[in-house]
């Protein structure tokens, strides 16, 4: 009865903000509640995965209906549009390319706001612009939902292991109701401040990424013509000051490690079309912010080369390949 009067008394304290959040907060409570999720590719797929394990009715939807064969197959309800996600469940998750996937996901035709549920609670694990986010956000506001941004750290093997870190931004009101979901795919879950802010600690965590995989990347091949082993190279490094997660978890050179792209000619991964693209967003937002940002340029400029060269669909850590061939190797 006590647990029951607090739920009550915290409801009619947040009555009146612009957003009627209390619809949303209840959401925690109704636990095991259908989740919608919109975009299943290499990372939407085990995430979505990984609710149906916890036990959360999931019901999905892709632009590729393919993409939806192997979520159904376990268990997940599919259908044809976000705006149907959004029909049939008051907590959606999106996890898209980019900005205007988003935007076409959400304001579209048959998009999620065209039948998004008062009190619903949205939360985005794209990686997109922060202003995207904050439109995203006052498109949903005016619809009587909530929309945060929880774009994610990790990779595809994090997702499949339910690892991922998740940086969110929007309602701090909210994040304990997003955080129940969250913690079913990620191991940390970081409350960054309000909307948009989970966007820019990501843009900067990928600007930084991509920076130290091209450094690693440099660096194994000036050992390698050396003449150092580079196993022995890497070894070297990940127990000297130069180690970072490029070297000693992820490194790009083909034989160092198991289970990496690198291993299997850089298929699966992170692909260096969507680095590129995130390098892009660092760029611009650097550019609004006028931060000046030399070493995320030249990486920009890197990428989107390879992007040109036909690395387009590889993974980022291809950058080493890219570099042997540059030197005509």
């Amino acid at each position: 009865m006590a647990a029951l009067f607090r739920g009550s008394r915290n409801v009619l304290l947040r009555w009146n903000k612009h957003v009627d959040l209390a619809f949303v907060s209840s959401r925690s409570m109704a636990s095991k509640t259908p989740v919608g999720f919109v975009g299943l590719g290499n990372m939407g797929t085990p995430m979505a995965k990984n609710l149906l394990k916890n036990g959360y009715p999931v019901i999905a939807t892709d632009v590729f209906p393919g993409s939806c064969k192997e979520l159904q197959d376990i268990g997940a309800q599919v259908v044809d549009s976000p705006a149907e996600v959004a029909e049939k469940a008051d907590r959606i998750i999106t996890m898209l390319p980019s900005s205007p996937n988003v935007i076409e996901v959400y304001t579209g035709p048959n998009g999620i706001l065209k039948k998004v549920k008062k009190g619903t609670l949205l939360i985005d694990s794209s990686t997109i612009d922060p202003s995207v986010s904050k439109e995203m956000a006052l498109a949903a506001e005016k619809m009587g939902a909530v929309f945060m941004d929880a774009p994610v750290s990790g990779g595809v093997g994090a997702a499949s292991m339910a690892k991922l870190t998740f940086m969110v931004g929007g309602v701090e009101e909210e994040y304990n109701a997003a955080q129940e979901l969250l913690t079913c795919m990620g191991a940390n879950v970081v409350y960054c401040g309000q909307v948009g802010t989970g966007q820019a600690a990501k843009i900067c965590n990928n600007m930084l990424l991509a920076i130290g995989m091209i450094g690693t990347a440099e660096t194994m091949n000036l050992g390698i013509r050396l003449g150092l082993d580079p196993k022995l190279l890497a070894k070297i490094l990940n127990m000297s000051s130069g180690r970072c997660w490029s070297s000693d978890t992820y490194n790009p050179v083909p034989g160092v490690m198991e289970g990496v792209p690198s291993a299997n000619n850089y298929q699966g991964g992170f692909g260096t079309t969507l680095m590129a693209k995130d390098l892009g967003l660092a760029q611009n937002t650097a550019t609004n912010t006028k931060t000046p940002i030399p070493l995320g340029s030249l990486a920009h400029q890197i990428f989107r080369v390879m992007c040109s060269r036909g690395y387009a669909n590889k993974d980022f850590s291809s950058v080493f390949q890219f570099l042997r061939e540059e030197e005509g190797q």
